[in-house]
């Protein structure tokens, strides 16, 4: 059980640590480093070695199916001047592939070389049947579609009629029927040698390149490299090697387009790194494709005059903060339809549209509605006219969206993608049988526990290992990206010295952790309330990306939080420091009982129309059948006897109290009269026979130097004992009285009682009540303490 629960699924990579000792000593690297390798599948020296400083040459081109045909038409078409037409795509990998394909044509020596890139919103994805044929009717001799045309069976055929060639080079899911070219280069057709199959479409341009010019043309890469890195393909291997040495080149780019897109993007050219390209030049790249055409990003790649450059980068700058108002609008409509959807069905697929949604944005607000619902999701934009939905969908682990699309594609007569992300035209009118089969399929395949985010951690680290050295030896194993994910840590069972909400808003998080020896700093965005659910003396999980703080020429380790866990039950102490209205509404809304021992403050709460779940406790059988498992459970005022509050907890497992324990009147600081001040009083008595309290007790009280309340306390208890009797304020004293304890008074043994209980609860340490709690609550098993699976 999780007393404080994580938003995800932790899952710890294990690691061999003698494995992790091996490259340690080999490599003289942080362990940190060592354990990252190793969970990279890097577990030699030599590997290692090949990893980190990238020294792996390119595959050979020729070892991708019909490359040789490929060059050989395109040098046939060089050589009799006929005219050439890439045919690219309008995202980040598209316009990419085809600003790398038209340079190295040019150099090649192509004098009659031009581009096309479809509209997404009249054309969409893909070869179309009617671009084919307007560029017949143009004159064009030959079409090389780069980053599409796998799935262009239909036009394939159609540009062998009209006598037209064709070279399809692709990277997305092949069919089992492939389109008839004069070349298909691919990595993943059937039985391909070719030793990588995940190049991006990018990716697969350059090989062409490579084949053409006959040699490695690096000064393409920062192109190549952009195009890898935003099409999300797996950084290991060749595209590692692009991605490397690509960002390298980026650095020192004299490259008109790429310098004046950073630029607008407040990007320094010599920082450039995986993520400035992934978050700031990629989204900016892709907007003028998803609003409008994406023709002005290979104008501004293929430009060689700066303010024509200047002039294109701004223009796709305000595309993009055009783009980003209409995702947040598209977005909350979205999440609301989803809300309500999910209320009437919980269906396992979502599946939302509307007409008034443009369609070059409907893939980033699926990725969104994936983050916030984690399911499959499938976005349309519906066009009333033809009756067509197009869509983009993204998946979550263990639904393969190319796969069960497959199984619908007697309605859907374009599709094509990934396992994770794909993309969809079909009717309007088919929508509901494509959403019922998908559920159908969707509940074969995934199980409950698919529907919790699993974030995967590659080590669970102790403070000791967290160093400056060794964050910047993480950078070794940089660019960074799927299948080589920036490293996420996890730091177990931590105490902190620290936490405080931070921010003008207050809404971020500021923590600094500590073990005997060591400290680390954290920050956590967006989790500042998280703070209030965290007591002073627990210790915490927390996950998150480890980074180098520099201030003041000073430079520490700190962690950037991603989340945080508690797996041991914990006590918020709110003893007399506040008034009960201020703090009780920020308690947690679930699974919170607040426990009232007094039937008269039990009746002033109710009185006050709270919502809250009071329950009194007026005895001790009442107080051991309250089930509080699994509860948050707030203690408004103080318990009549010890008992009443053990009956309550003891043997329950309770995740959080919060102490309160309201008091109108004190015991622990009134005076407790001693034996010797009983005998004083006693005999007092004696000697009078007879006195008259109700007159004279103030007077008594002021010659012994003691107070009202004690003078009466010490009465009551001879009263209960019988060595007095009253009548009317007059005490008399009993002539034959049997010898008693004190402690046999109910009064004397009350007060007693409730002096030592308000000095364990009410006057005690924040550690020491937690261990008074401690000794009555079960404990919780080391099963139900597991934080990550």
């Amino acid at each position: 059980m999780i007393l404080l629960k994580a938003k995800t699924r932790w899952f710890v990579k294990p690691v061999d640590p003698l494995k992790v000792e091996q490259l340690v000593n080999e490599l003289k690297v942080a362990p940190l480093v060592a354990k990252l390798l190793l969970n990279r599948g890097i577990d030699t020296k030599e590997k290692a070695l090949s990893f980190i400083q990238c020294t792996d040459d390119f595959h050979d081109p020729f070892l991708l199916d019909h490359m040789d045909l490929c060059v050989n038409r395109i040098e046939r078409a060089v050589k009799n001047n006929e005219r050439i037409i890439v045919y690219g795509d309008y995202d980040a990998d598209g316009v990419t592939s085809t600003v790398v394909m038209l340079r190295a044509l040019h150099e090649f020596g192509a004098q009659n070389v031009d581009f096309y890139i479809p509209n997404r919103f009249t054309e969409g994805y893909g070869p179309n049947e009617r671009a084919f044929r307007t560029f017949k009717e143009a004159g064009y001799d030959l079409i090389i579609t780069v980053d599409n045309g796998i799935s262009g069976i239909h036009e394939a055929q159609v540009a062998k009629e009209i006598g037209i060639d064709l070279i399809i080079t692709d990277h997305h899911e092949p069919g089992d029927v492939i389109p008839e070219a004069i070349a298909v280069i691919h990595p993943k057709l059937k039985n391909s040698a070719y030793p990588f199959k995940e190049l991006a479409g990018v990716g697969v341009a350059f090989k062409v390149a490579q084949a053409l010019l006959k040699r490695n043309p690096v000064e393409l890469l920062p192109f190549v490299a952009i195009g890898t890195i935003a099409d999300l393909v797996p950084l290991e291997d060749e595209n590692r090697l692009i991605a490397k040495r690509g960002i390298e080149q980026i650095r020192t780019t004299l490259e008109k387009g790429i310098r004046a897109l950073a630029q607008v993007s407040g990007l320094k050219l010599e920082e450039m790194d995986e993520e400035s390209i992934g978050f700031s030049l990629a989204p900016r790249i892709n907007a003028p494709g998803r609003l409008d055409s994406a023709m002005p990003v290979v104008e501004l790649f293929m430009s060689t005059d700066d303010e024509e450059a200047e002039f294109l980068a701004t223009e796709i700058s305000s595309y993009n903060v055009e783009r980003q108002e209409i995702v947040n609008s598209m977005t909350e409509a979205a999440i609301q339809m989803v809300t309500e959807q999910q209320l009437k069905y919980d269906h396992p697929v979502i599946i939302v549209g509307h007409s008034s949604w443009n369609p070059g944005v409907i893939g980033i607000v699926a990725s969104r509605l994936v983050e916030k619902f984690y399911r499959p999701v499938f976005v349309f934009s519906y066009d009333e006219e033809s009756g067509l939905a197009k869509g983009s969908a993204r998946s979550i682990p263990g639904f393969n969206l190319y796969e069960n699309l497959t199984q619908c594609k007697d309605i859907l007569p374009h599709f094509g993608g990934h396992p994770m992300a794909a993309g969809m035209t079909l009717r309007i009118s088919d929508i509901p049988k494509l959403q019922l089969t998908l559920n159908q399929l969707a509940k074969l395949q995934l199980k409950p526990e698919d529907f919790i985010p699993i974030t995967e951690l590659d080590v669970s680290i102790p403070l000791s290992e967290i160093t400056v050295e060794a964050i910047e030896q993480v950078q070794l194993l940089a660019p960074f990206g799927v299948r080589n994910p920036k490293p996420r840590v996890m730091i177990e069972d931590i105490h902190f010295s620290q936490m405080k909400k931070v921010g003008t808003d207050q809404k971020h998080l500021k923590v600094t952790f500590q073990d005997e020896d060591h400290q680390l700093d954290g920050i956590g965005f967006n989790l500042g309330e998280i703070s209030d659910h965290i007591s002073s003396l627990s210790k915490v999980s927390v996950i998150g990306e480890l980074g180098i703080n520099e201030w003041n020429n000073i430079r520490k380790p700190q962690i950037f939080i991603k989340d945080l866990a508690v797996s041991q039950w914990q006590l918020f102490d709110y003893r007399g420091n506040k008034k009960l209205l201020t703090w009780i509404d920020k308690l947690p809304e679930e699974n919170c009982v607040f426990i009232v021992f007094s039937m008269e403050n039990y009746k002033q709460l109710m009185n006050l129309g709270r919502s809250q779940n009071f329950i009194l406790i007026d005895s001790d059988q009442i107080a051991s059948e309250v089930n509080l498992d699994d509860q948050n459970v707030v203690l408004i005022d103080f318990p009549p006897t010890k008992n009443r509050l053990v009956s309550l907890i003891k043997g329950k497992k309770i995740q959080r109290i919060y102490a309160y324990f309201y008091q109108n009147d004190t015991q622990f600081f009134k005076t407790f009269p001693s034996r010797e001040q009983f005998k004083w009083l006693y005999t007092f008595l004696v000697k009078k026979g007879v006195f008259d309290f109700q007159r004279y007790s103030h007077d008594l009280a002021q010659y012994r130097g003691l107070s009202l309340d004690t003078i009466e306390f010490m009465l009551q208890v001879f009263l209960e004992l019988e060595f007095v009797t009253m009548e009317n304020g007059i005490v008399s004293v009993n002539k034959q009285v049997q010898k008693r304890d004190l402690s046999e008074s109910i009064t004397y043994a009350r007060r007693q009682e409730l002096i030592q209980l308000e000095k364990e609860l009410l006057y005690s340490s924040y550690q020491q009540l937690k261990e008074w709690f401690q000794t009555y609550l079960k404990h919780h098993s080391e099963e139900e303490r597991v934080l990550w699976i």
